[in-house]
């Protein structure tokens, strides 16, 4: 009888366990069993009473309130008999919502870049037009009257009347490799975040683009196989730290005229102080445009306006910084044409501004030490914007009145992150919000912040994870040595018994302004994590100096030393956590991808007595190599900070490897090239370093693609298993000084 409470112990337990269902890296990456459902292809329709959006194959309307659909704008399958080749895959509704633009074809070339075939659906007659018939084209976008469709193909912008078919070549001069028009280069897509740069005037009767002569600039060229006799190589170009940029032109096509402006041009010589045009947005009125412009060092912009009528160009706005100037989104004109929305971090904390556009006067709207992290708009004399006011891991949505004294009032502020998307109308909003122990729900919101249906409750994800036992996620926070608080959050082991340690692992992205310690669903990262609980580990993640949320001061301090004071940060939060009387601190791992995966070297070779392995994949090994435009807004040119560059390169701390490394990088990376892999697996071997490397052919930074993202997941689940695993004797290797010939 003596062993029954222990027999009873190991059924309850048994009994306990089988409850909970065993994660695989095939249900995270083949199966997709815990991505969640979203709404595709949203958009709030004039009425501010409906919507529309896209699902199987055709567009839908639906009642806001009711849910009740409204009707079908277009099936795609019946689009077939008029020469519609294929699935709807993105549609947009021309301003007064009697046309339908329809992409179909559509083939990835960059991050934001694509082309396809695109139609133009009249909803009234039930026509289908064709926009270009011979090629696929790029960034078809309809003008405001509806009349005319204007595109790029071969690096030439076009316009299409569609009442006649009539076609007009805007421009001749594009040329693969030398000139875009109506495009962005690959470095503006990357980094100023955007690839269409044709934009029509509000009443459509000027065509606003941007032409990149990149003549200058070098070219870069990665391999792709494809069990031909030959690889084939893919060669664009990619101005790397100090090279040449694009010469950018902004210009004004006059439709009823056929005449071009030409309004202002950057990059013209190296003295010349104005280096990029990051924005290009038309005012209120049809003969006002506007241009951000900046330097080189990225820490001076003004802000341009030309009135095309008169041949007048002014400046309506100078901001400077001694780190760099943030490009955003944010600028709004208010309707009576004299004044406009700004916002800027002059204060330390990002903050929305009024300015008048004759007199250059500004005035502070929202204020205090918490950041505006989106502006929705401006609606009658009301405000609408996204805060972490509650604290920099959170997201409300809030309302100000412009010009009045009061204080910002939430309309959405429960714990978690909240997003909205507001009708034209503003009497609607559709709220997505997540805390990062529940996953995405969308709500349909009215005005006063009172939920008026649920689009998406995300009911079944939440089930299985129940199912598979998902351990939840707790915030914590510490002071690191140096004296700076930073905040993490920690996965843990059901089953974990006093006494007990357990192998940690830490992930880490890092990089400047960004953010992984938010109380918002994580995605299929958080499913890879649960899994690596259930085989007996914790997980942690923490944000380092130089990630977001938390003012000026604290986002720019990695300024000219990028990787010094994250590294110190993330061996510091090691440490800490290694302290913890349930982690095993001979066994603390750290994961990391692009930034992070240079964070992971680095974590790996200066804390080599504190990590005993890392992962690395597509990592950065020394910015010299990497892009102008992030690079140097953060780091200034290798010339200019040879030491900024050199000291914070994990190549120069090869010989410092003791624990186990996997390096990972796509072949056919157009952004992080596999150069920087190349010459850290170089370094190493120098050094007689031993490190296991996965390489994968024709895969972008992104490593994904049929069973990819499981086959990498797979390995990288096993080297932890092998090298830090519950059960594995991990001993400290001695560091063996190797002379090196590099």
């Amino acid at each position: 009888m003596r062993y029954l409470p222990l027999l009873l112990l190991l059924f309850l337990s048994s009994t306990t366990f089988s409850q909970t269902k065993a994660i695989s890296v095939a249900d995270i990456w083949q199966n997709y069993v815990f991505s969640g459902d979203g709404v595709s292809g949203f958009n709030f329709l004039q009425d501010g009473s409906s919507f529309a959006r896209l699902e199987s194959n055709k567009v839908i309307s639906y009642d806001l309130k009711s849910g009740n659909r409204s009707g079908v704008l277009v099936d795609g399958a019946d689009l077939t008999a008029a020469g519609f080749p294929g699935a709807i895959q993105s549609y947009q509704l021309s301003t007064d919502e009697s046309q339908l633009l329809l992409a179909t074809g559509t083939e990835q070339l960059f991050r934001r870049s694509s082309q396809s075939f695109f139609y133009v659906y009249n909803l009234k007659s039930k026509q289908l037009t064709p926009v270009f018939n011979d090629k696929k084209h790029r960034l078809a976008t309809l003008d405001p009257t509806g009349k005319r469709v204007a595109f790029v193909v071969d690096n030439n912008i076009w316009i299409k009347e569609l009442a006649n078919g009539k076609m007009t070549q805007v421009t001749s001069d594009g040329e693969t490799n030398k000139v875009i028009n109506g495009a962005s280069d690959w470095v503006y897509e990357e980094e100023f975040s955007f690839s269409r740069a044709i934009h029509w005037s509000p009443d459509g009767s000027y065509l606003a683009y941007l032409k990149f002569d990149e003549s200058a600039v070098k070219e870069f060229t990665y391999t792709d196989f494809h069990n031909g006799m030959y690889p084939e190589y893919n060669t664009f170009k990619y101005p790397k730290v100090g090279e040449e940029n694009s010469t950018v032109s902004l210009h004004a096509y006059a439709v009823k005229s056929g005449k071009t402006k030409d309004l202002v041009t950057v990059n013209t010589s190296p003295e010349d102080e104005w280096h990029y045009l990051p924005r290009v947005q038309w005012t209120t009125k049809g003969d006002q445009l506007t241009a951000q412009r900046m330097n080189r060092h990225q820490n001076k912009l003004e802000l341009l306006l030309f009135e095309l009528t008169e041949d007048r160009q002014s400046t309506l706005l100078k901001e400077e910084n001694k780190y760099y100037v943030d490009v955003h989104d944010n600028l709004t004109f208010l309707p009576n044409g004299k004044e406009f929305i700004w916002t800027s971090e002059k204060t330390g904390y990002n903050h929305v501004y009024l300015h008048e556009m004759k007199k250059g006067m500004s005035s502070q709207i929202t204020s205090g030490d918490w950041e505006v992290t989106d502006f929705y708009g401006l609606h009658d004399g009301n405000l609408y914007f996204q805060a972490a006011k509650n604290s920099p891991m959170r997201r409300e949505v809030y309302i100000k009145s412009l010009k009045g004294r009061d204080l910002p009032r939430p309309l959405a502020a429960q714990p978690g992150v909240s997003s909205a998307q507001f009708s034209d109308t503003y009497d609607y909003f559709v709220l997505t919000h997540s805390t990062i122990n529940s996953p995405s729900t969308v709500t349909v919101m009215d005005g006063a912040g009172d939920a008026v249906r649920q689009i998406v409750d995300n009911m079944e994800l939440q089930q299985k994870m129940k199912t598979y036992g998902y351990q939840p996620v707790e915030f914590f926070d510490f002071k690191t040595e140096e004296g700076t608080t930073l905040n993490g959050y920690m996965i843990k082991p059901g089953n974990m018994r006093d006494g007990q340690e357990h192998p940690l692992l830490m992930h880490v992205y890092g990089g400047p302004g960004s953010q992984q310690v938010m109380d918002n669903w994580r995605g299929q990262n958080m499913a890879w994590f649960q899994m690596l609980v259930q085989q007996g580990f914790v997980v942690a993640v923490v944000d380092n100096r130089g990630t977001g949320a938390r003012g000026e001061l604290m986002k720019k301090q990695t300024y000219l030393t990028l990787g010094k004071q994250e590294t110190e940060d993330q061996i510091s939060a090691a440490k800490y956590l290694g302290e913890l009387d349930y982690i095993d601190k001979d066994k603390i791992g750290i994961f990391g991808w692009s930034y992070g995966g240079f964070m992971a070297l680095h974590g790996i070779l200066q804390g080599n007595d504190v990590f005993a392995a890392a992962i690395s994949v597509a990592p950065v090994t020394n910015w010299k190599w990497y892009d102008s435009i992030y690079t140097e807004r953060y780091m200034r040119t290798y010339a200019e900070n040879k030491d900024g560059y050199d000291k914070n390169s994990p190549i120069h701390y090869a010989d410092r490897l003791k624990g186990d490394l996997l390096l990972v990088h796509g072949m056919g990376d157009d952004n992080v090239h596999f150069q920087h892999t190349a010459e850290m697996a170089n370094a190493l071997i120098m050094n007689n370093k031993q490190f296991d490397t996965y390489f994968y052919p024709n895969r972008n930074h992104g490593i994904y693609g049929g069973p990819t993202r499981q086959h990498l997941y797979t390995k990288m689940t096993n080297f932890l298993l092998e090298s830090i695993g519950p059960g594995v004797k991990k001993e400290k290797m001695e560091l063996q000084i190797v002379p090196s010939d590099n």
